[in-house]
């Protein structure tokens, strides 16, 4: 894990939905990451103003390479230029990957819930990916709260695994718009429909959460009045009050 700014460059664009974009990034001399970490990027003007911001990285493995999925914040500062601007061939000054709490190890043989809000799905995509590469056998579940089907990250893939993996279980909320067919309305998430959704008590899970502030502590809050030992929870949050789940 390297806390020095190193440059990296631009291999790929790819666009998740219509306001977010996976970055395929390779930096010379990158050792891999462990999946739950994430790096920072520094975009520096021309007349020196800098600005700093995390990202999530979405793969794990052992090489020079690393993908990020940016959302397009309407006022932010950072993300509509790598959403929109940032083109393969470009360069980029990051530092990380950082972080050694907010992950998932191979060694690891617990049962892992994974419950994401919107963009938060990234640090546990990587999880999945590093899951199903390795002889783990453990079972994962993901439980994936989003305004609408379009939202979403990573959906073909998911799809795909929801389908093929023996390993991985995939359920989602919609909160506003529901794809074709869905068998219920859409509504918020409920402590209701998160407890019949996750791993049981007594399979003791880890879980891992991860989305806007409120969404984390709202969820959190639920598992421990369930029933879940606190320790067995980690969480990662980011910006905006966003609203309850």
């Amino acid at each position: 894990m390297s806390t020095l700014w190193r440059v990296a460059d631009v291999v790929s664009g790819t666009p998740e939905t219509e306001t977010a974009r996976t970055i395929g990034l390779r930096v010379d001399g990158l050792m891999g990451n462990l999946a739950g970490q994430h790096i920072d990027i520094r975009l520096t003007a021309d007349d020196g103003y800098t600005a700093v911001r995390s990202y999530s990285v979405a793969t794990a493995g052992m090489d020079e390479l690393l993908e990020i999925t940016v959302d397009e914040l309407a006022n932010g500062e950072v993300s509509p230029y790598l959403v929109r601007h940032l083109a393969v061939g470009d360069q980029l000054e990051i530092r990380g990957p950082v972080g050694g709490w907010f992950v998932w190890r191979p060694t690891n043989t617990s049962p892992v819930q994974l419950i994401a809000g919107g963009s938060g799905v990234v640090p546990l995509m990587s999880m999945i990916r590093a899951h199903e590469a390795s002889a783990n056998q453990s079972q994962f579940r993901l439980l994936y709260s989003l305004k609408s089907p379009e939202s979403g990250f990573y959906r073909e893939e998911l799809l795909t695994l929801s389908r093929e993996s023996t390993k991985l279980t995939v359920d989602y909320v919609y909160t506003r718009a529901v794809p074709p067919g869905w068998p219920t309305a859409a509504k918020r998430l409920t402590a209701e429909t998160l407890l019949a959704k996750i791993l049981p008590e007594e399979d003791m899970p880890d879980f891992f959460i991860c989305g806007q502030t409120v969404f984390v502590e709202t969820v959190a809050e639920w598992l421990v009045a369930a029933g879940y030992p606190a320790a067995s929870i980690k969480t990662e949050r980011f910006g905006g009050t966003g609203g309850t789940p």
